[in-house]
């Protein structure tokens, strides 16, 4: 039996995507977080990592059962074994739960603004949480949204819902774009961690792909990362840095270091590429497995560097890791 490591997860990742044996395939569960948002996806877990792939027919990557378990083929060899997870709400072990499913900013990269998803209502919310617990999987609560009406706004919203999970005493994370004075209120509202995403730390990409952000800009987001580690404290306040954008590996390096530096944790998240969007990404690349290793590595290594430790967070991206390779649990 050949057991995920570093490198096979690398390489899974280098793909993204797997075409799923119809048999092993769950009820139809689509994300309605980020980029990602619309597409199916499933969990694989070996060797005590985990992987979230996309399922798709026109993959090179194919799962099919085998003696109770699982394996994922290439080129009609065995690449390795494992199992399904099975997903609580989003991800394993963990209540992730979008908020508002539509956008008012046109990122290049995120198909949000283009789903013209719903908004939940609190109600809807707690549901899902209430139904998490009565099954005894509610470890944690993850709430991202996007933008509906205005940052400030979605803020409002978030600050709502986190009062009212209050009575569940889990840890409670939020990943949403930053208002003013966003982080105290979030704090104060309840939030255990939380993630503001830069995306990207080249500015001339930032600039081209987040046109119409309306003065919220990369300084912005940075501004609200250091105001965040003064509210919440280090090792709980993260971003994503989009992989696969046209970013150079020096770039993200600087990056890492300029965020850790800071007692923020950058989380290196591979390009999805929506439907929705290939047409407006047609420079955006897949990183290869060797680059995901190398800039991993990296990242562990900066991490340590300013003592930031991923494996003292409790939410969201950080504690699933199945879209990243993660400092401190892969590598």
């Amino acid at each position: 039996m050949t057991l995920m490591d570093a490198k096979i997860k690398a390489e899974l990742l280098s793909i993204g995507t797997v075409d799923v044996d119809e048999t092993l395939l769950p009820a139809p569960r689509t994300s309605t977080a980020g980029p990602g948002m619309g597409l199916q996806s499933i969990f694989f877990s070996s060797g005590g990592l985990r992987v979230r792939l996309e399922v798709n027919k026109q993959s090179c990557l194919r799962m099919v059962p085998k003696n109770g378990h699982v394996v994922i083929l290439k080129d009609h060899r065995e690449l390795v074994e494992g199992d399904i997870e099975p997903v609580v709400a989003h991800c394993p072990d963990q209540v992730y739960i979008t908020i508002s499913e539509r956008c008012i900013y046109d990122c290049q990269f995120c198909s949000v603004p283009k789903s013209l998803g719903r908004i939940k209502t609190t109600e809807e919310i707690l549901a899902i949480v209430e139904e998490a617990r009565r099954t005894g999987k509610l470890q944690s609560i993850a709430l991202t949204s996007g933008i509906a009406v205005s940052p400030d706004h979605e803020i409002d919203r978030v600050v709502e819902v986190v009062k009212a999970l209050a009575p569940y005493k889990v840890p409670i994370g939020v990943a949403v774009h930053p208002a003013d004075n966003s982080s105290q209120r979030l704090k104060d509202a309840g939030v255990t961690e939380v993630k503001y995403s830069v995306e990207t730390m080249d500015r001339e990409i930032f600039d081209r792909m987040c046109r119409g952000r309306k003065g919220h800009t990369l300084n912005f987001i940075l501004a609200s990362l250091r105001d965040a580690v003064r509210v919440f404290g280090r090792n709980h306040v993260s971003t994503n840095i989009i992989i696969g954008l046209g970013e150079t590996d020096e770039c993200v390096h600087q990056g890492v270091e300029y965020l850790a530096r800071m007692g923020v944790i950058p989380v290196l998240r591979p390009i999805s590429i929506s439907p929705l969007r290939k047409d407006e990404l047609k420079s955006a690349i897949r990183p290869s497995p060797g680059r995901l290793l190398e800039l991993a590595r990296m990242t562990l290594e900066v991490l340590g560097k300013y003592n930031l430790r991923v494996d003292r967070s409790h939410t969201m991206c950080l504690a699933c890791t199945g879209c990243d390779l993660t400092p401190y649990h892969d590598i």
